[in-house]
């Protein structure tokens, strides 16, 4: 069989090498680079990506031996019908990796063509580590590398204000552009570097905020006899995704034009203020989540896709998204029901199969961040409690009833099934405790009391939210789950 390189003519990889790309992980390949690419075939853009390694041992000698070429297959739900789309992604100049070639980097920073810095390090990456010197050929962490980047392009140019660049790093961490330009600062400062060249970072250069949403689901090695049947060809990059894809970029939007990616079936969303499209993908999609995963997991039920397809869980997260979610968030009405339309479309995508155990995973901190601070706008907007998430809140309270053995914490359905409780040891170390107590209504006001859970808020102080929380754990210690959400007024 013919390997895809032998296979295709690489139609955009020619074009000047405008970004520069650190990172060449599934995610990228399965979301910018494919904007990208949507972008020079639709004549809005002319520029190539070149890949810069980020970590010494990556795919650098896999993605030239494709000649950069790959293929992304979109699969999902569209209208109720199942949709699969196959694209060849060509717009991938090269890879290198800095560790053996550092002046393919430092020649990059020299380069008149060069435009723009995306970048998927992992939140792991966008750190600063002592230690790392301007001589390091190359620095080792991500923001010390885009210091000596910066600083070569200064000194070529001799700080021209029109030689800056636009920075979209997509990592999962909060402000991810203004911490990578804190960083950066931070090691321009410690190296001594001239007062001008700070000056230039802060002038010439655009750092923005990004907020990236797409299951890229990787290389399918379950069923790649599948896919090669299929296209007629061997592709080792060969990486799968959801149809679905938003990515919310918040700084000046005369930017845009930079990156001309937002006029084709990519949704990109240019603002100056990402925060309501965050707080609706953490409460709407994830808060979602996190809702309805411990109960439908307790009922019986193994992955997100067992969940939909059950009519009690359906209606209970299409009622708790509308009745209790949408409320609380400040954006028009239709985008978000719109939004949470294609969550349940996300759900009920049968390519991807996300277990219920593994969302599972650290659910204390999950609620907190993504369901509590609903529940609280809920009460404060209405004067009342949110009776969904309030089931919610118990059944996660039962879901982490279990004991230890053999250095596990281990729960147990009604079914009589065992299940692995995994999170922090002092959040298990505290549950093992609390179910010790009997009375619900003790049990439920110590959990709710515990700040180091709840940023610091003791939840007892919400009127008769624990004595509601009480309620739900007794009838989840008497009643099943589905007749428990049969009875709420949600369903």
């Amino acid at each position: 069989m013919k390997k895809i390189s032998e296979a295709t003519t690489k139609t955009y990889g020619h074009y000047p090498e405008k970004i520069l790309q650190f990172g060449e992980g599934n995610f990228l390949r399965g979301f910018a680079d494919w904007m990208i690419d949507n972008a020079n075939e639709n004549g809005d853009y002319e520029g190539s990506i070149v890949i810069c390694q980020p970590v010494e041992l990556g795919l650098t000698d896999l993605i030239n031996s494709q000649n950069g070429i790959y293929t992304l297959v979109m699969r999902g739900i569209e209208d109720g019908s199942p949709v699969e789309i196959v694209k060849k992604i060509t717009s991938i100049s090269r890879s290198f990796n800095p560790y053996e070639d550092y002046e393919s980097l430092m020649a990059l920073g020299r380069s008149t063509d060069l435009e723009v810095v995306i970048s998927n390090t992992t939140e792991a990456g966008i750190v600063y580590q002592s230690g790392n010197k301007l001589s390091d050929a190359p620095p080792s962490s991500f923001p010390a590398k885009v210091t000596a980047l910066l600083y070569e392009r200064y000194k070529a140019f001799k700080g021209d204000p029109t030689k800056g660049i636009l920075f979209l790093p997509v990592e999962l961490i909060d402000k991810n552009g203004d911490q990578l330009k804190k960083i950066i600062l931070q090691y321009a400062t410690e190296w001594e570097l001239e007062p001008d060249f700070i000056t230039w970072i802060h002038q010439a250069n655009k750092f923005t905020n990004t907020l990236v949403d797409r299951i890229v689901t990787g290389y399918p090695k379950d069923n790649i006899d599948y896919f090669e049947d299929k296209l007629g060809y061997k592709d080792d990059l060969l990486v799968t995704s959801e149809l679905f894809n938003l990515w919310v970029i918040e700084g000046e939007k005369d930017w845009k034009s930079i990156l001309p990616i937002h006029n084709n079936s990519a949704h990109v969303l240019w603002t100056t203020d990402a925060t309501p499209y965050k707080t609706r993908k953490v409460r709407i999609l994830n808060g979602a989540h996190t809702s309805t995963v411990l109960a439908a997991y307790l009922s019986g039920h193994e992955t997100v896709l067992d969940l939909i397809k059950d009519p009690t869980f359906d209606d209970f997260l299409e009622k708790l998204i509308s009745k209790e979610i949408i409320p609380t968030i400040e954006l028009p009405v239709n985008e978000l029901e719109s939004f949470a339309f294609a969550v349940k479309d996300r759900f009920s995508n049968p390519y991807i199969h996300h277990k219920l155990l593994d969302i599972s995973l650290n659910s204390c901190s999950k609620f907190n961040a993504r369901c509590l601070p609903t529940l609280l706008d809920y009460n404060r907007i209405t004067g009342e409690l949110a009776e969904g998430l309030c089931f919610a809140f118990a059944a996660f309270i039962k879901f982490y009833q279990g004991s230890s053995t053999s250095g596990s914490y281990i729960g147990t359905r009604s079914d009589g099934t065992n299940y692995p409780i995994r999170d922090s040891e002092d959040v298990l170390a505290f549950f093992e405790t609390v179910w010790s107590l009997k009375d619900m209504d003790t049990l439920a006001n110590v959990v709710l009391s515990h700040k180091d859970f709840w940023s610091g808020k003791d939840l007892t102080e919400v009127p008769g939210l624990a004595s509601k929380i009480a309620y739900y754990l007794n009838k989840l210690n008497t009643t099943t789950i589905k007749d428990i959400l049969r009875e709420m007024n949600l369903v």
